[in-house]
């Protein structure tokens, strides 16, 4: 390859963050975004200063929802990216879960927020200062109406999906029993109301609403503990909306299968059990890889006459419907038929005319055989399949000499001899004197027998 003499230094981070975001500004999609996001900036700016001058903890809960929809849009840019983004060696899935992650902590600082309102909350109780309300209908109606221009103006896929994913907020479980009440009466706002609201268009609503109740009762009563009760119930509102978004993007975090494709994937997996030549279907894992992104990995045990190629497009075809990033892994029956493998006897042996022979195949040394049974003592490995276990097959080859009488021709000695001197010394044989052969099954060996001398025949 070329060789580089003078080879660039890596870019920072900050380098790095900036090429990115010349690659996002560059699509016309993101210039309206970018936009949202400057007039966001300025907003929250505006909303800081009349929380401080009008002292009301309430605003200050409504004005970190408009700072949500600031990390929102970031949410929104992050997938834009994502989409321009093509997988790289370092990341081969591609970049989705760099808008999972975005969701997630979107939704865990907007909890965070409502944690630290409720915390200032609890210390008002104790000493509640004194509420302005010059600004703070102003603020109201400026935050709810950017809030909600936002949120209907841009199309968020990520939080769009995880807010219809998602289980549903408390929130929206009593909007939603209202709402029944209401389109019983009148039918024709099941559109809006049914089957359920969105969540962020509807906290927006809410809290605007708590606000307005906050200035009326401070305009005539000056009643300044309501406006810590209204912190406190926004605060709520937003930890009880964010916290399901946060569940379900945190379980795509942690590579779980969604509970809703379950059913749906057990039956695919049924279906390519039974295909033709597929013996078995195992170590299954599927997994969340980005919003609507399913991935998974499985592995197929084939007859050894299969056709891998054909069995691979059959599978694939099948979970392609329900896992786009799919990892399949064929290999054939690994089951060998056993064989048996005898070891020729020489001919030299048989014809000894002194000694017999019983020929065995030596396994293992001496020194690792029990006296007792001939079998290994401790043995490294399981024996293997289709193989018997049994004393004599682990007897080296032993010869015995032919040096005591045997009475009546039948080969037994006299006395009663123990085991281990029958192991040592060898086993008699039945029916075969000092001058006997072999009657064997081997082509090769003459078939002589009886007690007579070599070469005379048996009368």
């Amino acid at each position: 390859g070329t060789i580089h003499l003078f080879r660039k230094s890596q870019r920072s981070l900050v380098g790095k963050l900036s090429h990115e975001f010349r690659l996002v500004a560059a699509d016309r999609r993101s210039w309206k975004i970018l936009l949202f996001g400057a007039i966001n900036l300025i907003c929250i700016g505006f909303l800081l200063m009349w929380c401080s001058s009008t002292n009301s903890i309430a605003l200050t809960a409504y004005t970190y929802l408009t700072i949500f929809d600031l990390f929102s849009l970031v949410t929104c840019l992050i997938s834009y990216w994502v989409m321009m983004k093509k997988p790289s060696p370092v990341y081969s899935f591609g970049f989705e879960r760099f808008e999972v992650l975005a969701v997630f902590a979107s939704t865990v600082l907007a909890q965070l927020g409502a944690l630290f309102i409720l915390k200032e909350s609890a210390e008002r109780f104790l000493e509640q200062p004194e509420i302005h309300t010059g600004r703070l209908l102003v603020g109201t109606f400026v935050a709810l109406f950017f809030n909600l221009f936002t949120m209907l103006s841009i199309r968020n896929k990520p939080f769009a999906y995880v807010s219809e994913a998602a289980s549903t907020s408390w929130l929206q479980e009593h909007v939603a029993d209202l709402s029944r009440s209401i389109c019983g009466i009148i039918p024709g706002l099941s559109s809006i109301f049914l089957p359920r609201m969105n969540p962020f268009v509807l906290i927006d609503i809410a809290g605007a609403l708590a606000l307005c109740i906050t200035y009326m009762l401070i305009e005539i009563n000056n009643y300044f503990a309501v406006d810590t009760a209204s912190a406190i119930a926004i605060a709520l509102m937003t930890f009880g909306t964010m916290y399901p978004m946060s569940v379900y993007s945190g379980k795509v975090l942690l590579q779980t299968t969604p509970p809703h494709v379950i059913g749906q994937l057990d039956k695919l997996l049924r279906e390519v059990s039974t295909l033709d030549g597929v013996l078995e279907v195992r170590n299954e894992h599927f997994w969340t890889l980005g919003f609507g992104t399913l991935a998974g990995s499985v592995h197929v045990r084939i007859r050894r006459d299969a056709n891998e190629q054909m069995v691979l497009a059959h599978v694939t075809n099948r979970l392609y419907t329900l896992v786009s990033t799919l990892t399949v892994q064929i290999f054939k029956d690994d089951w060998i038929r056993p064989t048996l493998s005898s070891v020729p006897i020489a001919n030299n042996i048989l014809n000894l005319s002194d000694h017999h022979i019983i020929p065995m195949p030596s396994l293992k040394a001496a020194a690792n055989l029990n006296p007792v049974t001939s079998t290994p003592a401790k043995p490294s490995s399981p024996p293997p399949e289709f193989s018997f276990n049994t004393p004599g097959k682990n007897v080296s080859p032993v010869i015995l000499l032919n040096t005591q009488t045997r009475p009546y021709g039948l080969g037994f000695n006299h006395g009663s001899a123990p085991y281990n001197s029958v192991l040592n010394q060898g086993f008699g044989i039945p029916g075969m004197g000092a001058t006997q052969g072999f009657r064997t099954g081997f082509t090769n060996v003459p078939s002589r027998y009886g007690t007579n001398t070599r070469g005379q025949p048996r009368p």
